[in-house]
């Protein structure tokens, strides 16, 4: 009898044991939690504020009041910066196993060297709140007016970040959205609280009316299309642009959706975005993380937040703003700072053709010597061609090898040695003709 109070230690012991070996691992490792997380007030809108998550530099080469800050913008409209963050570029990615949804280490985390904001932009997408519709903006002024706010509110709950250099980045419908917040700092708050270095666009949609009448040319001289069907898609263009120059914007923008419609049946594929993939971009694994208890409880959000891969509602009040162009913003840009325009070349709707067609039409003092610039191969640390570099004085592009419209997802060391090289000017992106390779990147000149 006296070792019974000994078997029952021992087997509630072993029970425990047991207990605790079974739970599952965190869905958010301790790494993969941001530096911060929360809301940032947008004023005077009262009960509206804009989602952010931060991520600290892991492996900054200068002191942190020192280092960039790199802000990422989605797409869209709509669209939340959190599939950047979990699906792209933030240092921990959503995949999908056999039994579950977990996260993993992204090898191309473009946090390496430089601090990186997620903002879930406008308002009302995402985790972002609009107290009303008539808080969400409905062009691109008011974009970038909420934009600037929420910068400003995010130095200020910051000490120690007001000199940090900033470059705006994003892909997408954030082709009209990072111009126009560069477009507002530089214009009328030159010196302001943000010091903005250089605006990154991704696979941008910023000059829509040019960009459309490419996609016909493109497909034919890729073999997708024959010639009875370019001349379908010649006329669904012109359709288009008809309608722009009538100052119809919502029903230029329905025709905008028919005519990539008409492309997509046209050829077949899984998706414009992409051509090599079989399925579309499983950006559905990022709207089932953040709908979980765990990853609303970790990013500071409220647990009844319903969380949505992209807005319908916030796209339909942009609508008229789809079809107007923001290349006016770009060219007095790049007077001022530095640009970068990168493309995954397997993009049929905002890849390189459709971007080198508004490019060539950029009122800018440097235009004719970027165009005679030599356009260089990038190769990557193994000596692989990943793509190609011509650069010109505050202007760089880059077409991304193997890449299609989330070139991140696509390629994530590539892409981040190729924003780490464009941000501290190395490699192909240094102002010397003797580039040699550096032991961070894989951004070499070939010869």
């Amino acid at each position: 009898m006296e070792q019974v109070p000994t078997v029952f230690f021992l087997l509630s012991t072993l029970l425990i044991t047991v207990s605790v070996e079974s739970l599952p691992p965190p869905l958010f490792p301790d790494e993969a939690l941001p530096t911060k997380s929360g809301y940032l007030p947008i004023k005077p809108a009262p009960g509206s504020s804009m989602f952010y998550a931060f991520y600290e530099a892991q492996k900054p080469t200068s002191p942190l009041p020192d280092t960039p800050l790199l802000v990422w913008l989605q797409g869209g409209p709509g669209c939340s910066s959190m599939i950047g963050n979990f699906f792209e570029l933030g240092p921990w990615r959503v995949t999908s196993r056999a039994t579950a949804t977990e996260l993993e280490r992204n090898p191309g985390a473009w946090n390496r060297l430089f601090g990186l904001l997620f903002l879930d932009n406008p308002i009302g997408v995402g985790f972002s709140i609009a107290a009303s519709d008539e808080d969400i903006p409905r062009n691109q002024r008011q974009v970038a007016q909420h934009l600037y706010l929420a910068l400003l509110e995010f130095l200020d709950q910051n000490p120690g970040f007001e000199n940090r250099p900033v470059y705006l980045t994003g892909e997408s419908y954030a082709g009209k959205y990072v111009p126009a917040i560069g477009y507002y700092i530089l214009r009328e708050k030159p010196n302001g609280k943000v010091k903005l270095k250089g605006l990154a666009i991704g696979n941008g949609l910023t000059d829509p009316v040019t960009q459309i009448q490419t996609h016909s040319v493109n497909l034919y001289y890729s073999g997708l299309v024959n010639a009875k069907q370019k001349n379908e898609l010649d006329k669904a263009q012109e359709r288009t642009v008809a309608l722009v120059k009538s100052q119809k914007w919502r029903e230029a923008a329905h025709a905008r959706y028919d005519l990539l419609a008409l492309m997509g049946n046209m050829t077949g594929l899984a998706a414009l975005y992409n051509t090599a993939r079989s399925i579309p971009y499983r950006r559905d694994l990022v709207v089932g993380l953040l709908n979980k208890r765990e990853a609303k409880r970790v990013l500071g959000v409220s647990e009844t937040a319903r969380f949505e891969e992209c807005s319908d509602h916030v796209e339909e009040l942009l609508r008229e703003d789809i079809m107007k162009s923001t290349k006016f913003m770009v060219d007095y840009a790049v007077e001022r700072t530095s640009v970068l325009l990168y493309q995954g070349m397997l993009d049929l709707q905002e890849g390189v053709v459709s971007t080198e067609g508004w490019m060539k039409t950029m009122k800018w003092s440097g235009l004719e010597m970027f165009l005679s610039a030599e356009r260089r191969v990038w190769k990557d640390s193994e000596g692989v061609v990943a793509g190609y570099v011509q650069r010109w004085g505050n202007l760089s592009h880059v077409a991304v090898s193997g890449a299609g419209h989330l070139v991140p997802t696509d390629k994530a060391v590539n892409s981040r040695d190729m924003i780490e090289a464009w941000v501290l000017g190395r490699g192909l992106f240094g102002g010397g003709e003797d580039v040699k390779e550096t032991a961070s990147s894989g951004f070499t000149k070939s010869s």
